[in-house]
Order: structure tokens, then C-alpha cells, then sequence
């Protein structure tokens, strides 16, 4: 053997032993990119035996995670280039998926063509798994997995980017929960732990999806909150907050009392950068532990004010609620507006509407305190005492002799929510005596489009029942006209915003009227709300509305002058 042949055998040889023994993945494949030959790495890191891919394509490899794009760049590169490197995702032959980083080298014969491709890769898997501990420690909270400062301050700079665009309010909120230290003091560090692991929890609890929550350090927590409609809107969030937390927590064989207290700035009016925004919520927190902790305090002193004077009518309606249900002191009372069919002139139905007289506030607007007890949570045993309420009334007037009447009461989401209102319905007819058709209850288009197959199927049980149903402010919600029809509803009612500029304004008209022309192709009753004056009531006439309820005919009337006003009213068109 020449010196020439020794010298080519050794290379071999110890190419050989190379790809024997490499630590990594080899794999070689020829000009038809068929596997040719696999090293014992090979089979180590993917599960497959030599004789299980030889003669095989080496996309049976992939878990199909890669993206074609990816495919495509490495076969450009190894046309152009002759190699190329890059990460794809495999599966195992257990079916386990892992990343792998390759490179790839293109073998040409003598003519220049390509006889072999040799491919070399590692798992990864490791690595990637290092790296996301590393991204999660550097961007996350160990201990409630919550984001930490500098991520928050991140996302709120991106957020404050949009409102800028978009003319959007962002509400900062910054939580010290109060006394926390005597936690770790007494009880040790790992049920201070414990307790900041529910508080975060509560707080997911308490906020909308597209807020963001982070852990500050200790027992600081932030809320970024965007897209809010107003201040008064962080107030509530704030309060939600506050309920939540002072639920009592147990912590191994402890039951924990924690409150917080809270600091709020709102962009822009407090603020244009993230910085500015948190250290004023921080100012706010700070003056608001100082003035008795456990509370909550705007940055701007105005705002201040008006959270104050909510946070009152807040404490003073559940004090309202507690009473009435209780029979003690009732300050609210049930009111009803009459509703007038157009076609014989007679009063036949009435709608229940809620007033609160507060000793404090004197009489508060509807507008007021329903939409407080919905952002609270008040509005579900509110509704139903005025549900109950109102069918006793009615009880009443037949006592009474008024016959041929229905009463209209309006459904929260809550209550539409709960399955069994159907039963509640059902227990209210049968304790006051009242037949199914007395009985109307109204829902507005967005809670109808809320949860729609709970709302389709309770309402189909309501249905059943007889109950007559409607639908209340029509075309001011952004309801789907295909899913109401399969709604089992019986009315539709315009909307007074819609009614208030009828004999003036041609888009008014022309909504009016595509209502009832849509309703009555529904086989509906139409019903007009806020009619005052006598042009709309003969423009409503002239549109075909069915029902007419407004100023015009009578305001809201409390319970005892309702059937002396029915008696008068209807007396007119009896023979």
C-alpha cells in the first residue's frame, strides 16, 4: 500500500470513528434526500433505530411546528451556498416534541453535482428551557408569577402609545397592602407568602381581561387599566378591588384579614409617561394612608371629591337595599308608568320602574343608582325585589278591580344570568296569583347578546311559561338582527332618544320607522318610549307604532295613585 493509500485509509478511519462517536445528531441523505446512513446520536436523541429511517425522507422527523417559510430559506441557502443553519422542531419517536439546531452541508461528486447532503443537529431543549427560566426571572414575579416593574412599565408605555393615537384614558392603580409586616412578624414569612399568592389571585379576580397586574416588590401591587370609559369608572374598579381583598383569606390553618390602600393617577390629566404616572399613583397611595389607610385617593384632589361622593351613594344604596328588603324603613318603592295602545286610546299596560328617596342624597336618579348597583353587584338582589315587588303591586290592583293589565319589569344580566330565574318566575305567579300573560319582563339589546344560548335558552323557558317578553331600548345595542330572530320575544321598544327628535330629524324618522316596519314582519308589538309631546305621538301614529308610553299620557306614578288614574283614563272609552 502507498504512502498515498495509507494516508486516505487513516482519514477514513477516523471520519469514521468521528461519526461514530460524535455527541451529535448525523444524519445523511442522498441526492433524492433519502437517508443513506445515521449515527448512534442520532438514534440516541430521536428514539429511531438506524434500520427504522434509512431509505426514508427526514421530514418524517418534524412535528410539523416549522414553518414552511423556514423550509424554503434552507433550501435557498443550500442551492446558493452549498450549507445553512437554523433550528427546527422534531418529534421523537415517543411522540415527544423538542427544538434542535442544525447544520446542513451539501457533498458534490466530481462532475459537480450533489450526491450527498450531511446534516448535524442538537437537542436544544436544555437550553430553550434555561433561557425561558432566564426570560420568566427577568420578567416575572417567582412568587405570584405576576410581571415585575420593568415589564409593567413596558406594557404601560405601549399603552400609553395607543391612547395617545387613539385620544383613549389609561388609569394607573398602585395597592400597598396595609400592615403587611405584622403577617411575617407573627406568623413567618411563608404565610406572608401565602397571603400575597391569594391577593394576586383576588386581583385577577377583580379586573377586566385587558388589564394588567403586576408585583412590585413586597406588597405593592399595580393595575394598569386601559380603554375606561371615565374616572368614575376606576372608582368602581377600585372599590371591586377593596371588597375583594377584605374577603378573609386562609392561609394553612390561619384565617387572614387584609385590606390595602389604594392610589390612583389617570393619563393624561396626571401624567404623559409611565414614570410620572406610577410615582403620582405612589403620592396618591401615600396621602391616602395618612388619612386612615384602607381607602382610596385620585391624584387629582377634583377627582378626590367626586370618588368620595360615589364611594357615599355606594354605602348608602346597600344601606338602602338592606332596609327594604328587610320592610324596615324602605326607601325604595316601585313607581309605574302607564303605556297606551294607539289603536284604542286605553291604558293596558304598566311598566315598573324604581325610585330611591335616600334620607341623605333625597331622591336619586334611576340612572344614578342603577348603574352603580351593577358595577357593585347590587343589581341582582335590587332586581329582584323589584321583580317581587311589583308583582305584589299588581296582586294589589286586582284587588282592587283593575283587570286586563300587564306589568312590565326590566331583567339585569345577572338575573338573566341566573337559571333559575325560570322557577323565581313561576314561585312569584303562583304567590300572588297572577296569570302568565300579566306578567311582561323587559331585557335591553346588550344583555341579550350577553352569554346568547344561556339567554335563548332561558328565555324559551320564560316563554313556555306564557310570560310575555320584549325587548327594551331597540337599536341602541349592537345586536345581531339574525340572532334575534330566533329570540322567543314578543315586543320590541324603540328607544326614547330615538323618539325625542321624530318631527325634526330625517334619521330619527327613518330608524323609527324601519322598527316597525322590521317588527311587525316579525309578527312584534311595537312600543315607543319617551312619547311628550302630541306631533310625536301622531308621527308615531302615522308610523303604525303599536304602544305609545310617555310624559304625554302620565309620569312614573307611585303605587297608590295608579288605579284611580286607570279608572279615569279608561272610563273614557267605555260604552
Amino acid at each position: 500500500m502507498s504512502q498515498l493509500d495509507k494516508q486516505a485509509h487513516q482519514r477514513l478511519q477516523y471520519l469514521a470513528t468521528l461519526f461514530e462517536r460524535h455527541p451529535d445528531g448525523m444524519v445523511v441523505t442522498d441526492a433524492a434526500n433519502r437517508i443513506v446512513e445515521v449515527n448512534p446520536a442520532f438514534t440516541q436523541i430521536t428514539g429511531y433505530a438506524a434500520e427504522a429511517v434509512i431509505g426514508q425522507d427526514p421530514g418524517m422527523l418534524s412535528a410539523g411546528h416549522t414553518s414552511p417559510e423556514t423550509y424554503a430559506e434552507m433550501w435557498q441557502a443550500l442551492r446558493s451556498e452549498g450549507c445553512w443553519q437554523g433550528e427546527f422542531w422534531d418529534r421523537r419517536a415517543d411522540g415527544n416534541i423538542y427544538p434542535k439546531s442544525v447544520s446542513i452541508a451539501l457533498v458534490r461528486d466530481a462532475a459537480g453535482e450533489v450526491s450527498h447532503h450531511v446534516a448535524i443537529f442538537r437537542d436544544t431543549s436544555e437550553r430553550k428551557s434555561a433561557a425561558d427560566q432566564i426570560f420568566q426571572l427577568t420578567h416575572n414575579d417567582a412568587l405570584t408569577g405576576l410581571i415585575n416593574r420593568t415589564t409593567a412599565e413596558s406594557q404601560l408605555d405601549q399603552m400609553l402609545t395607543s391612547a395617545r393615537r387613539d385620544g383613549g384614558l389609561v388609569a394607573v392603580i398602585l395597592l400597598d397592602l396595609d400592615n403587611f409586616k405584622q403577617f411575617n412578624d407573627t406568623l413567618g414569612h411563608a404565610v406572608g407568602d401565602g397571603l400575597l399568592v391569594q391577593i394576586a389571585s383576588r386581583l385577577r379576580d377583580s379586573v377586566r381581561a385587558s388589564d394588567v397586574i403586576a408585583r412590585l416588590g413586597g406588597d405593592e401591587f399595580l393595575i394598569i387599566a386601559p380603554d375606561i370609559d371615565n374616572a368614575m369608572s376606576v372608582s368602581a374598579i377600585a372599590s371591586k378591588i377593596r371588597r375583594s381583598l377584605a374577603e378573609p383569606h386562609q392561609i394553612d390553618s390561619h384565617l387572614l384579614y387584609a385590606t390595602a390602600t389604594i392610589g390612583i393617577s389617570l393619563f393624561s390629566s396626571d401624567g404623559d409617561d409611565a414614570e410620572t404616572l406610577i410615582r403620582n399613583a405612589e403620592t396618591a397611595m401615600y396621602k391616602a394612608k395618612s388619612l386612615g389607610r384602607d381607602t382610596f385617593k385620585f391624584f387629582a384632589a377634583t377627582m378626590n371629591a367626586a370618588a368620595h361622593e360615589r364611594l357615599k351613594l355606594e354605602n348608602a344604596l346597600r344601606l338602602a337595599l338592606e332596609e327594604t328588603t328587610l320592610q324596615y324603613a324602605p326607601q325604595f318603592r316601585v313607581h309605574f308608568q302607564p303605556q297606551m295602545d294607539i289603536t284604542t286610546g286605553r291604558i293596558t299596560g304598566l311598566e315598573a320602574l324604581a325610585r330611591w328617596q335616600a334620607p341623605e342624597f333625597g331622591m336619586v336618579p334611576p340612572s344614578t343608582f342603577i348603574q352603580i348597583a351593577e358595577e357593585t353587584g347590587l343589581i341582582q338582589p335590587l332586581g329582584d325585589w323589584i321583580f317581587w315587588e311589583a308583582c305584589r303591586q299588581l296582586r294589589a290592583f286586582k284587588d282592587q278591580g283593575v283587570t286586563d293589565m300587564r306589568v312590565a319589569v326590566n331583567l339585569s344580566t345577572q338575573q338573566l344570568r341566573n337559571e333559575n330565574l325560570p322557577a323565581v318566575v313561576r314561585g312569584a305567579l303562583a304567590c300572588y296569583g297572577l296569570s302568565p300573560t300579566e306578567l311582561e319582563l323587559e331585557i335591553t339589546e346588550s344583555v341579550a347578546m350577553h352569554n346568547p344560548e344561556l339567554t335563548k335558552a332561558i328565555l324559551g323557558q320564560l316563554h313556555e311559561l306564557g310570560i310575555v317578553l320584549a325587548i327594551d331600548d331597540f337599536g341602541t345595542g349592537y345586536s345581531s338582527l339574525s340572532y334575534l330572530k330566533h329570540l322567543p320575544i314578543h315586543r320590541l321598544k324603540i328607544d326614547r332618544s330615538f323618539v325625542r327628535d321624530i318631527t325634526s330629524n330625517h334619521d330619527d324618522v327613518a330608524i323609527c320607522s324601519a322598527i316597525i316596519v322590521l317588527g311587525h314582519e316579525l309578527g312584534l308589538d311595537i312600543i315607543a318610549e319617551g312619547v311628550e309631546t302630541e306631533p310625536q305621538r301622531d308621527y308615531l301614529k302615522r308610523l303604525n307604532c303599536d304602544l305609545l308610553q310617555g310624559f304625554l299620557y302620565s309620569k312614573p306614578l307611585p303605587a297608590e295613585e295608579v288605579v284611580d288614574f286607570l279608572r279615569r283614563w279608561n272610563s273614557q272609552f267605555d260604552d
